[in-house]
Formats: C-alpha cells, structure tokens, sequence
C-alpha cells in the first residue's frame, strides 16, 4: 500500500513510467474504478483493514494530530488481519500504520516488524502538541523572513517552512521499509506457515521529495498542466478557492515541476514494489501468493490548481489503484465497474476461507478475480468525511452520471460526469437540476441509515442539506450500494 497514489497513474497509457507494475498488470485483475472513501489516510486505512465504512468504524481523522475528533476504532470492531491470524497465519507488519493512536499492529493479530521511521505513536496528543509550540518557539526566535521564495516554496507566515517538491534520496525511508518486507520474505520457506505480509510505503505523499535518478527520468518530457487548471472555483465552496490561494503562489512552471516530482515519486515506488516482486520470486513463492498493490487516497496533482487532499471533492482524490494477482486469479483483464477499499475485507477472507461471523460493508471481489460478472453490482458509490481536523462535514454520492456532494460546511455540488468529467461546472444551484438533487440526497440519508452514520442533526443551523433523511426512507428510495 502506497499513500496518496492516483488511480491513474497506474492506467495504461498514462505517462506515468510503472514498468513493474505494466508486467504485474499482465497477470493482474486490474479494479480500475477502485474509490477510498474518505479524502485523507487514517479514515481510509481503516476501512481497508475493516471491511467498514467511516460511519461504523469510527476513524473520522487523522488520529495523531493533536485536535484529533476520533483517535481509536469502535470497540468490537475486527481487522481482517485479527481472523487470519486466528486461523493460523503469521500475519507480518511493516511501514505506515495509521488506523489507530492507542493501539498498534501487534493489538490486531499482526508481528508489529516497523521499526524506526514508521514506528507507534508519540506518547500522548498533548506531548505531539508540546513538541509543535516548541517548533513554533524557534522560529518565532529567528530574524523575520524576507517575502521572497525558493523555488517550489510555499510562504506561509507563523507555520513551519513548507518546500514543495525537491531531491531525496530515500524518501521517507520507504527503501528501509521495503528492506525491511524483503528480509521476511527471504526468510519463508516451504515449511512456513501460512502467511500475509503487509508493506506501507509512505511516498507518492507530498512533499514530492524524490531520489535524482527517478527524476531524470523525466528530464525530457513535456508535462502540461490537467484540463481543469485554470478553474477559479467561483461556483464551489469558498473553503476550495480559500485552499486554492495557497498554490497560487507556484508559477504554471512550478505546478509543472510538482506534476514531474509526483510522477517520479509514482515511479520510484513502482521500483520499490518491483524490489519486493524480485524476493517473492527469489524465494519460490509467487505461484502460491496472492499479491496486491493499492493506496489509500490519491492526489489533486494540481487539478482545479489543486494539491494534496482533503476536503474538495474531486475525483483525484478519490480514486485510488488496486490490482490483484495471485493463483486461481483470471489476470490481464481490467474491470471498471464500481469497487471500494471496503472490498478488501471480504475478498481476503473468502480466499482464505477466514471470518465466517465476520461484521463488513464491502462485497467480495472474488467473482471478478475468476472471470465471472456478479449478477448485480453496485450502481454508486459513497464517501464521508468530517473534515481533515477541521470540521466540515461531506457527503457524496457517485453514479455512473451524477456526482452530487452535500457540504454541511457551504454551498453543495452537482457534476454531470458525461458532460463534465472534469468537474468543473457546478450544477447544484440550477432550477432545472432541482430534482436530481433531491433524489441523490435522498439516496445519501438511506446509506446513512444502512451504515450508522450519525449525521441527522435536526437543528436549524445545521440541518441545511435539500432534503432531510426522512427522503431517505420514503418508498422507492434506494442506496445503490
């Protein structure tokens, strides 16, 4: 599992170089319509190691922040990893963890193998925010900084410098971490029991930080700015061109030195992942090993001028990569119907025949992986998020026309996704687009009941949406999910 990784940047054609992941595809289900359900990393790894969705596993935020709203799972709720164990698998832990601040791997069935770089958590939120006022404290002790910047730097008076994008040599030290992963690999044999290996790596993640030789890569390519660059947001919620105003600062070349940076981020992890490919091999267990590479949330990658993510909903966000291989997988096929991190849970326990009483939300993609189309798939797709520790609640809902998102926090949206799949004319104020309105609301309230999500505050200053959740239970009103 990457972080922050676009789901198109592992498409065929993109101009990303994956060369690894172009010969993995080869053997590979490629779920190339694959969607996170909420914009920012800890939300989105739980609902990967759950099977469950924000509403019912109850990671909202990023929990080591020290204003973090939710810090642990629910209690009662199960990683997929707690069953496997249970039914005899030596379940091993490397990398970025990010599903709970009170609790680590070894607390759900795993050999906690992280180390340094990507160990557990500081000892407490108010130690994280000591050491934050300490930071401040230094710089507020320095000589005032002159108005002029670096190239890539983004200014930002009282807050800690921010470099956008640079040279590193190893990045977040996801090569130790993939060192890491490939010493357990070389260390199961035939005689092994049966096992499940997770490696986290952190990059694509801004700052976009990349080794020289990825970068040279593409030295000489052209890299033009996305379709949607120069949208002004003037019809989107003013929090989207408020977060907008902070990558103005970049110059249309910066933006094109980030897209670079990124792309050569995208690369360097395919190199790494082709590193752990190479020990599976080398050990003579790739016949017998189920493979997949994902991520938990994608990128703005400068879309809408745009980077990072959070609370904008647009698709770049959203979208992540997911590609399955492994024996009884019918590879070299891309579906693209409808698929969340959710699915994970119960694809990996009906492979291992695991978790019979175990609680999920997501749908097995094991009919897919053996050539088969499920009779009935699902025909939208959700996401949730309270904010990335500021409060804004969003909601949306996907079908295979409409994009309709509710902010709690502003004005809504609505994308015609045939006619603007770059979404970048918003339609929710239209009288015309009334109704559709109404209908994708009312779909969003019955998913909220279906997932337990609290968000039915009836008070007057919040409860603003077009349509309240008794739409969502009238006859006729379904979820899709």
């Amino acid at each position: 599992m990457t972080d922050q990784q676009r789901g198109d940047t592992v498409r065929p054609g993109h101009p990303c170089l994956t060369p690894n992941l172009d010969r993995f595809r080869a053997r590979a289900v490629d779920f190339s319509g694959t969607f996170c359900p909420s914009p920012h990393c800890c939300p989105s790894r739980a609902t990967f190691f759950t099977g469950l969705l924000p509403s019912e596993h109850g990671v909202w935020n990023n929990v080591e922040v020290p204003n973090a709203f939710s810090t642990d799972l629910k209690p009662g709720v199960r990683l997929w990893s707690e069953e496997l164990a249970a039914a005899g698998y030596d379940c091993e832990f490397v990398g970025k963890w990010h599903v709970s601040f009170d609790r680590g791997p070894a607390d759900f069935g795993w050999r906690d193998r992280r180390g340094q770089g990507h160990g557990g958590a500081p000892r407490s939120h108010r130690d994280i925010s000591g050491d934050l006022w300490r930071d401040y404290a230094r710089q507020a002790a320095l000589p005032p900084r002159s108005n002029s910047r670096a190239e890539g730097e983004i200014l930002r008076p009282g807050w800690s410098d921010y470099v956008h994008y640079g040279e590193h040599e190893n990045p977040f030290n996801d090569q130790g971490v993939t060192d890491r992963a490939r010493a357990i690999l070389s260390s199961k044999t035939a005689d092994s029991a049966p096992w499940c290996l997770y490696c986290g790596t952190l990059g694509p993640h801004d700052p976009y930080f990349v080794p020289r030789a990825f970068l040279d890569l593409y030295r000489d390519i052209e890299i033009p700015l996305p379709p949607n660059f120069e949208d002004t947001m003037e019809d989107k919620p003013a929090l989207y061109r408020r977060t907008r105003g902070f990558f103005d600062q970049l110059s249309p070349e910066e933006h094109r030195g980030a897209i670079r940076h990124y792309r050569a981020f995208c690369t360097y992890e395919d190199h790494l992942f082709g590193q752990l490919l190479e020990a599976l091999e080398a050990g003579g267990h790739a016949e017998n090993t189920l493979v997949i590479y994902c991520s938990d949330h994608g990128d703005y990658a400068g879309e809408h001028g745009l980077w990072c993510k959070g609370l904008p909903c647009f698709r770049g966000a959203y979208h992540v990569p997911l590609l399955i291989a492994g024996p009884g997988v019918r590879g070299g096929r891309s579906v693209p119907e409808m698929v969340s991190l959710a699915d994970i849970a119960p694809t990996l326990l009906e492979l291992t025949g695991t978790g019979a009483e175990f609680r999920h939300s997501g749908r097995s993609l094991v009919p897919w992986l053996r050539g088969e189309t499920p009779s009935a798939w699902r025909s939208a797709l959700f996401t949730q998020s309270n904010g990335n520790e500021q409060y804004g609640i969003q909601r949306s809902i996907t079908t295979g026309q409409w994009k309709y998102v509710h902010n709690g926090f502003d004005f809504d949206e609505l994308y015609d996704l045939k006619n603007d799949p770059h979404e970048q004319h918003n339609l929710a104020g239209e009288k015309r687009c009334e109704g559709i309105v109404r209908e994708l609301c009312a779909r969003i309230w019955r998913f909220a009941r279906e997932h337990d999500d609290p968000c039915t505050n009836p008070y007057i200053m919040v409860g603003m949406a077009p349509a309240g959740p008794a739409e969502g239970l009238r006859d006729g009103v379904v979820s899709g999910w």
